[in-house]
């Protein structure tokens, strides 16, 4: 179960998603900018925002790192955060994770989640700062009890694995499944993985089923094969070739190497349980299926 190391990517590309009150608009706000020019904090946020994506201004991240920087000094937490976020991805300023990690630690001690979770994050690989991963724990769980999905999935990955905390699967299962029912696809497998295992909660195959589905509905391969094998075997759901080959063909669609041989394999042994009629509507559905999620 391995953690996915690049997801302050997601955290830049929905990083303005987070801020409210910038209308959209076909210029900036000339008030704004007469706020921000005269020190209020929130607007020089604001109008650092809007250099960064491009909204009502040319696009310049020197100009919003130059507007961060200012709202962060003044204390602002988000704008801390935000200046961090410049300084991760090296955007209108040197890209420096030592610098991120002490603006992330400025919002993160105000109590700003996701800054602890992007600094818990630094913590947990080493980026900036020596790793610690109980540093990083502590950090997740911060963000985790605001609430934030991927805090509650990265804290249950190291209780999983017994880093930086004790190792504890009933913890991670508890974990797991708050960031699952909120639609993480990552969560959903490994919650299913633990039903499958019987690790943290009572061994419960159609339990197991279910979080598969939802992670494979979400495109996520291992879940996809493990789904189609338990329908091969009729464990913890009905016994159901059809079902089987359809899930099996999309990890095969999905998975590259050696992977993709074992679903090809899989899918190819179910394949010789149909009939002409019911392996042709496998297919279909499956090809229906990836020209829905391909979109």
């Amino acid at each position: 179960m391995k953690k996915h190391l690049l997801h302050f990517l997601a955290l830049m590309a929905l990083a303005g998603a987070l801020t409210q009150g910038l209308a959209q608009s076909k210029a900036l706000d000339p008030n704004l900018l007469g706020k921000a020019t005269a020190g209020d904090a929130q607007s020089e946020l604001q109008v650092g925002l809007a250099y960064r994506r491009g909204d009502g201004v040319a696009q310049d991240y020197e100009q919003a790192a130059a507007w961060l920087s200012k709202a962060a000094e003044q204390g602002l937490p988000q704008a801390q955060y935000e200046f961090g976020l410049l300084f991760h991805a090296g955007q209108g300023v040197g890209q420096s994770d030592a610098q991120a990690a002490a603006w992330f630690r400025k919002a993160a001690e105000q109590g700003f989640a996701d800054a602890q979770l992007s600094l818990g994050a630094l913590y947990d690989h080493g980026q900036g700062v020596a790793q610690d991963e109980a540093k990083a724990a502590g950090w997740y769980r911060k963000a985790a009890l605001q609430g934030v999905v991927e805090a509650q999935y990265d804290l249950a990955l190291l209780f999983e694995r017994g880093a930086g905390v004790p190792r504890d699967y009933g913890q991670a299962a508890d974990l797991y499944r708050r960031a699952a029912e909120k639609g993480n696809a990552a969560a959903q497998f490994n919650l299913g993985l633990l039903y499958d295992n019987g690790q943290g909660v009572a061994q419960d195959l159609a339990q197991a089923a279910g979080w598969y589905a939802r992670a494979a509905d979400q495109g996520v391969p291992r879940a996809q094969f493990n789904l189609g094998s338990m329908y091969a075997g009729g464990q913890g759901v009905p016994l159901n070739f059809v079902e089987a080959y359809i899930w099996l063909d999309l990890a095969a669609s999905t998975w590259n190497g050696a992977h993709q041989q074992e679903a090809v394999k899989a899918r190819d042994l179910v394949a010789l349980q149909l009939t002409p009629g019911d392996l042709a509507e496998a297919q279909a559905r499956a090809a229906k299926w990836l020209a829905a999620h391909r979109k």
